[in-house]
């Protein structure tokens, strides 16, 4: 009968703690504030009352219960321990009923389905309990004990009876706080969690629930992430680090360290972090040692209250290392994320201040690294610094404790330990060495790919692309090669640490008994645990040393391009001016606007020595409200003066001042990723009255009205959807629009047609909205020079000549004839027009002006995220590229290596037993042999599963980089027109370093963990059968859990990914147009506009840890429960009078040993899993770029050599379009040219000239019609092989990084004196020989020629190619007249019996062609000799030429 009794105890205590776990769960897991008010109004006064009643008198009837024990073990009377456990656990029922209903609601806690049916089973064993032993027991404790059983089910039936109130509500035990539709959570997110939020909430991350609840039921936006606590503020964080950083560069300019800045800014919060980790590091000790007390105890056979008490703090321990690991996790990681946002504010600042002149010593791939690659290994320094102190502190403490049950066997293992320091120090120095290399070449790669995808159109254009795709494969090569050392030095790091713990085991417990000691459990078992406790920080160092390398090489990278000078927003002076006269001098009652001052200028940084000076002592002073003309040959120094002005190059001598606010429009406008409006605001306020005027003004007008959704239209990444005399138009409003004191305006009327040119002379540069104005013009247009208050002629470097234009020389005027007049409409269509409209526009009120907005056209397509989950074809992907075969035999060797590791312990496990058993028949040498076995196989597979994983990552680097590059390659035009460069980069730059670098590290631990989670739950079955009945329930918690946080992370993640893009994409365009930005002082602007990117990003990141610990403690908390029921169970099953035998003491303490890392482990596998998961997201974007279209480059026919021979053209009714649903560019086009005659294509801006080539060299298909030549349907020639046979000049001229011969040249077709030949008939030879030869490095987009010159150099590449069809796309349009005319005469003499089609803006560029074509709106509008169609005065290209004045 006392047994009986004794087992219905136990299985009572077994029921309470289920209960208790029950409570607990959903108590952690309850809903919002706002969910728990409307279950509150459900409850009525009675109910409300009951509730809160029953489970008070239950816990004071449970006391007093209690007391009736201590005062029966006071009498001396035998109280069992099982009774004390099941009373107390009775109390800790009622007890957390009342602590999570008053922290919680009343009605989510107790009316959940499950604890309803649950309190139904109760009662039913009570009775059982009550018939048992209501015969001996004394009146007392039978009133007790039938008051708690009518309490039992008196909260039964309240709880079933209000569950049946509220039918509608159909939580379950995880669904409900999973699973939830509750879509009122949303105003939970909205407000400062960790201000609004309790204590416990902080601790147990439940602030994010309203988060993880909407990522169940659907796919996350940026609304619903939480909001950042204003100490993550990006301004406030940049605030901070600005300031400590300016410290730096004042304290130490020649050598700043942004290091130091970050520890000035952010190392106090970080060393109190620091001691938050001393507290949990020396917590994790607790453990083994806990351990050590249990099995000991196990092995007495006591059966005092001592072994509960050691399980109970076994768990506990557990437990308090689960909150402080999440909590010194969450605090860091918020650590992380200020320097992050610190960094990448800092970078683009800089960016932004910093002038062409200095940044020209970073390349722009570089600079983009900076950003996507050193901010975030900079930060990953936080992890390491203090992990470099922590983990040797782990190891020592360790070590210690070893000494403790070994003596000093131990030193041993020590010495391997020792031995292996200098091997990791020298491999950890080969690492780093490598990893510079590789971040070098990374940097060149990144600046390759980078231009590849700017000039992306013209190397098509080319038929470059594959050598361009080439040179950049031979850097991803260099690259590869500097990873694979450093993958392969980091598989002998992994190997070395990880058989470190297993021959740690062999040589210590080998000495241990070599010694003469005998080995018994509580010493094997508790130093296995100590082994254990040595693995994580063992395997962890090298990464750790290899993560402050990487940083600290990452931070100098940083610090030196932040040192870089910058450009000064007050005006620039040197010691050769004294600054009273100079102030004198502006504020003089005539007013100057800029004085310039014996200037000397170059190109040279401040590190370099001034050589090759631009600008030649120049002395130059503009008055306020002039208009300053400033002319001279291709070379001359035009925009180079109107850059030293804005400080943009190195002044080597004198001074240069301005005075004012300026506006500048660049030679090629730079148009920002917006609409129209927002290209013209600029940042400034909307005024529809100015708006309109300005609009008018700049001729826009026109083309608005004919854009879907007008002044609200999408303007894709560098204006790509407007023509060239659009953009220029665009930017010119944009200067006009700001009212600016002083605007310089370079060549601006050269890309746009005559009647336009003479439009914006007379009614922007000179009309209303510039009065008072200082205006500097670069041109060649003789309208605006004779209209110009002063003439400034520059002659290589120097002024030439400053006067009034009717004083100009002779000789000097008569260079610059009419430049581009209109190949178009007639004038005073054009012009009455433009005029109509814009009276119209102006007329028009604000929400007219972005009519339709509903039908435009989004010309960059939204970067589009995934839902779901990662698909399972992701892996397979992933596995293919790594190889099958490699695949198998990771999975092989990793599963064999645990394999080996718990056949070692098993036979540890056995030896123990047999000699305290007294039963071995072996000797200790032949325990030994077999545990050095497993020793030697362990450290095969281990060596064999880092050197696959190696290879595997490696070999799925080079082919996602390969295949990646080769779709791209292939791609069609429209899908780079469609997609800005920023996002293309980001998979090449950010996706890529993680496919090369962080997935297969984070999958390597993750298989590391899934067979070591495997081998324990196998042990663990094996060991204690008990353990089976966990598993079933605690892996359903764990996959609902899983699945729970997996589909919100998944989401957030790929909102990670997104938000991250607009940051580069951003930052590339800012690099593009950084001196036009500086000109406007728009910097704040901008800034604040990268600010907001970055508070996304950061929201997005910030949401994402919280998730990923909210997790993180759950499973820690889980497996705390496994630790606490496995050492209950070894203690009861220690008392001989039961039944069952729960093993002997060395399987006991083999269990518990295992159980320990379970907390870890548990954890660390979803987290692995779920990064892995995040992870893959690259490899998932990446793909999405591998089923990009592509472009049909196959055809039917193989070409001679000498195709075309004779270059005759046929278009035979051709219609194209650049997207469905957009107009036509060509309309039913047909024309015919003949072979060997030079061809004049002209038209308005817009009209469909450059449709023609684009239609020509198949660049856009065409929809209808037929393209021939010299009777070849080219639709049915390889496009490359078409490409190939012809030669262009582009509109924008293009030059790569690289020398000038492999510029001209590429292939390498033609010798020196060829190429010599080339650059005299284009008259830029004497520019070239004085720039250095063929051998001069051009710096990148050819900064070190003007854009006249890039042209001409074009020109003589396309000269060089001896095809016999050229096409030249406004070539001569930055060119002056002079250089035109010779250009046009190397031309004729030149291309004689060539096809030459130019598109052409100068009515002198096509007087003297064969022929002409007028093409209007896409359409055919004139065709004919030009000479005859002049002296037709009824046609439209003599009324053109009337009005252009010639």
């Amino acid at each position: 009968m006392n047994e009986l009794l004794f087992w219905f105890t136990v299985l009572g205590f077994g029921l309470n703690t289920v209960t208790i776990v029950m409570i607990v769960v959903l108590g952690f897991t309850q809903k919002s504030s706002l969910g728990i008010q409307r279950s509150h109004a459900q409850i009525t006064f009675l109910e409300k009352f009951i509730l809160n009643f029953v489970p008070a008198a239950g816990a004071c009837v449970t006391i007093l219960d209690i007391i009736f024990l201590w005062k029966g073990e006071h009498n001396r009377q035998f109280v069992g321990y099982h009774k004390w456990f099941y009373s107390c656990s009775e109390l800790m029922v009622w007890t957390n009923i009342i602590l999570f209903s008053k922290c919680s609601s009343n009605c989510y806690i107790v009316c959940n389905y499950v604890l309803c049916y649950w309190w139904i089973l109760k009662p039913i064993f009570w009775i059982f309990h009550l018939l048992t032993k209501f015969p001996f027991l004394e009146i007392p404790v039978r009133v007790m004990e039938s008051s708690i059983f009518l309490f039992n089910i008196a909260f039964g039936i309240t709880i079933n009876v209000i569950r049946v109130k509220r039918l509608s509500s159909k939580n379950s035990l995880l669904e409900d706080p999973l699973l939830s539709n509750d879509m009122d959570l949303e105003e939970g997110c909205h407000h400062d969690v960790e201000k609004a939020g309790n204590f416990w909430d902080l601790m147990t991350f439940k602030f994010i629930n309203c988060v993880l609840n909407h990522g169940v039921v659907k796919q996350l936006d940026s609304e619903d992430l939480l909001q950042l606590p204003p100490d993550m503020d990006p301004s406030s964080c940049h605030d901070i680090i600005i300031t400590c950083w300016q410290e730096q560069l004042s304290n130490n300019a020649s050598n700043a360290s942004l290091l130091r800045a970050v520890c000035h800014a952010y190392g106090w919060p970080y060393l109190r972090l620091g001691l938050l980790k001393v507290v949990n590091d020396c917590i994790g000790f607790a453990g083994p040692l806990l351990l050590n007390r249990l099995i000991r105890f196990l092995q007495q056979g006591s059966e005092n209250l001592d072994g509960y008490l050691l399980a109970i703090s076994l768990g506990l321990t557990s437990i308090i290392k689960s909150f402080l690991d999440t909590q010194y996790t969450f605090h860091l990681s918020k650590l992380k994320l200020k320097l992050r946002s610190s960094i990448m504010t800092l970078i683009y600042q800089k960016c932004l201040g910093v002038n062409l002149v200095e940044r020209s010593k970073f390349s722009n791939g570089e600079i983009q690294t900076f950003m996507s690659v050193d901010a975030d290994r900079t930060v990953n320094m936080c992890n390491s610094f203090h992990d470099v102190w922590s983990l040797p502190l782990q190891i020592g403490v360790a070590l210690y404790l070893l000494y403790t049950q070994v003596k000093f066997a131990f030193v041993s293992g020590l010495a391997i330990t020792i031995l292996l320091i200098p091997v990791n120090k020298w491999i950890s120095k080969l690492i780093a060495s490598a990893t510079e290399k590789m971040m070098k070449q990374k940097d060149e790669r990144i600046r390759r790919t980078g231009e590849l995808l700017t000039y992306i159109r013209t190397l098509k254009m080319h038929g470059w692309e594959l050598l361009f795709s080439g040179w950049l494969m031979e850097t991803r090569s260099s690259e590869v090669k500097h990873l694979a050392t450093r993958k392969y030095l980091d598989a002998w790091c992994v190997f070395f640490w990880a058989t470190t713990p297993t021959l740690f085991s062999l040589f210590t417990f080998g000495l241990f008994a070599l010694m003469g000691h005998q080995l018994d459990a509580a010493m094997v078992f508790t130093c296995l645990a100590l082994f254990n406790t040595l693995i994580s920080p063992l395997n962890s160092f090298p990464w750790v040393i290899n993560g402050l390398i990487d940083a600290i090489i990452s931070s100098r990278r940083l610090s030196r391009f932040l040192s870089s000078p910058e450009n000064k927003s007050k005006m620039e002076e040197t010691n050769s001016c004294p600054s009273p006269l100079l102030s004198k001098q502006l504020n003089s009652s005539q007013g100057l606007a800029v004085l310039v001052q014996d200037a000397c200028c170059t190109w040279s940084s401040s590190d370099e020595e001034a050589s090759n000076l631009v600008l030649n002592h120049v002395n130059l002073s503009l008055s306020r409200g002039s208009f300053v003309a400033v002319i001279g040959e291709v070379g001359s120094g035009k925009s180079s003066l109107i850059y030293s002005i804005l400080g943009e190059m190195r002044i080597a001598h004198g001074s240069i001042h301005s005075d004012g606010s300026v506006a500048y429009v660049p030679q090629v406008p730079w148009i920002l990723s917006g609409t129209i409006r927002d290209n013209i605001l600029f940042g400034k306020n909307y005024d529809p009255k100015r708006y309109a005027d300005t609009v008018q003004a700049c001729a826009l007008d026109v083309d608005i009205s004919l854009m879907v959704g007008g002044d609200m239209a999408y303007i894709g990444e560098k204006g790509l959807n407007l023509s060239g005399g659009q953009r220029t138009r665009l930017a010119l409003a944009r200067a006009l629009y700001h009212g600016s004191d002083v605007i310089m305006l370079d060549d601006v009327l050269s890309a746009v047609d005559a009647q336009v040119a003479r439009w914006i002379l007379q009614n922007a540069i000179l009309g209303p909205l510039t009065q008072g104005r200082t205006r500097l013009l670069c041109t060649h247009n003789t309208q605006a020079i004779s209209s110009a208050d002063m003439v400034v002629i520059m002659e290589k470097g120097h002024v030439k000549w400053v006067g009034s234009p009717n004083d100009v020389p002779v000789s000097s005027y008569k260079t610059f004839s009419p430049s581009n007049e209109l190949d178009s409409d007639v004038p005073n269509q054009g012009q009455s027009c433009s005029t109509s409209s814009s009276s119209k526009l102006k007329e028009l009120p604000d929400r007219d002006i972005n009519h339709d907005l509903d039908g435009v056209e989004e010309i960059i397509e939204v970067e589009l995220r995934k839902e779901g989950k990662v698909e399972l074809g992701v892996y397979k992907n992933y596995a293919m590229f790594t190889g099958w075969f490699i695949t198998v035999v990771i999975c092989l060797s990793a599963i064999l290596m645990q394999a080996s590791r718990n056949g070692n312990d098993l036979w540890l496990s056995f030896w123990v037993d047999t000699t305290e058993s007294r039963q071995t028949g072996y000797s200790v040498s032949f325990y030994l042999a077999v545990l050095c076995l497993f020793c030697i196989i362990n450290s095969f597979l281990t060596l064999v599963r880092a050197f696959s994983f190696a290879f595997g990552g490696l070999q799925a680097a080079i082919k996602v980089h390969n295949r990646m590059l080769g779709q791209l390659i292939n791609a069609p035009v429209q899908f780079f027109d469609q997609t800005p460069g920023g996002r293309i980069l980001n998979r090449f730059s950010s996706d890529l370093y993680t496919i090369d670098d962080s997935l297969p590290f984070i999958m390597n631990i993750l298989l590391a963990n899934f067979v070591g989670l495997l081998g324990i739950a196998v042990v663990l079955s094996y060991v204690q059968v008990f353990f089976l009945l966990l598993l079933l329930p605690f892996w359903y918690i764990y996959s609902r859990l899983q699945f729970f946080y997996r589909s919100t992370s998944r989401e957030l993640r790929r909102l990670d990914s997104v938000s991250r893009s607009p940051i580069y994409t951003s930052f590339t365009e800012t690099l593009d147009g950084s001196s036009t930005i500086r000109a406007f002082k728009s910097e704040d602007f901008f800034f604040t506009k990268f600010i907001e990117h970055v508070t996304l990003y950061q929201k997005t990141s910030y949401t994402e840890i919280a998730a990923s610990l909210w997790l993180s403690l759950r499973l820690q908390l889980l497996a705390a429960f496994i630790i606490s029921f496995i050492a209950l169970m070894a203690v009861i099953g220690a008392h001989d009078s039961l039944p069952i035998n729960f093993g002997t003491p060395g399987l006991v303490g083999l269990a518990l040993s295992y159980a320990a890392p379970i907390v870890s482990l548990l954890g660390s596998f979803l987290t692995s899993f779920t990064e892995t998961e995040k992870e893959m997201v690259s490899v998932e974007r990446v793909l999405e770029y591998m089923d990009t279209p592509q472009e049909e480059l196959d055809g039917c026919i193989v070409l001679n050599p000498d195709w075309p021979n004779q270059g005759v053209i046929e278009f035979h009714n051709v219609t194209l379009k650049y997207m469905p649903s957009l107009p036509p560019a060509l309309c039913n086009l047909s024309f015919t040219i003949s072979g060997g005659t030079q061809i004049g294509i002209i038209g308005r801006t817009g009209a469909g000239k450059s449709s023609v080539l684009n239609a020509l060299f198949h660049l856009t298909p065409i929809c209808t019609g037929s393209i021939l030549m010299d009777g070849i349907n080219i639709n049915n020639i390889p496009v490359r092989e078409l490409r190939a046979h012809l030669a262009v000049v582009p509109q924008s001229p293009f030059l790569f990084e690289g020398s000038l011969r492999d510029n001209l040249d590429p292939f390498r077709m033609h010798d020196d004196l060829k190429i010599w030949n080339a650059l005299e008939k284009c008259h830029v030879k004497q520019e070239v020989e004085a720039a250095g030869g063929l051998s001069i490095l051009i710096k990148e987009s050819g900064m070190s020629f003007s854009v006249g010159q890039r042209q001409l150099l074009c020109l003589a590449r396309a000269l060089l190619k001896s095809s016999k069809v050229l096409c030249l796309d406004e070539c001569t349009a930055n060119v002056d007249t002079q250089t035109a005319s010779l250009l046009q005469s190397t031309i004729c003499s030149e291309c004689k019996g060539m096809t030459v089609i130019t598109i052409a803006h100068r009515i002198s560029t096509v007087l003297n062609m064969d022929n002409i074509l007028i093409l209007d709106h896409g359409n055919l509008a004139e065709q004919g000799n030009p000479q005859v169609l002049l002296r037709d005065e009824s046609s439209m290209f003599s009324s053109f030429a009337k009005a252009s004045s010639m």
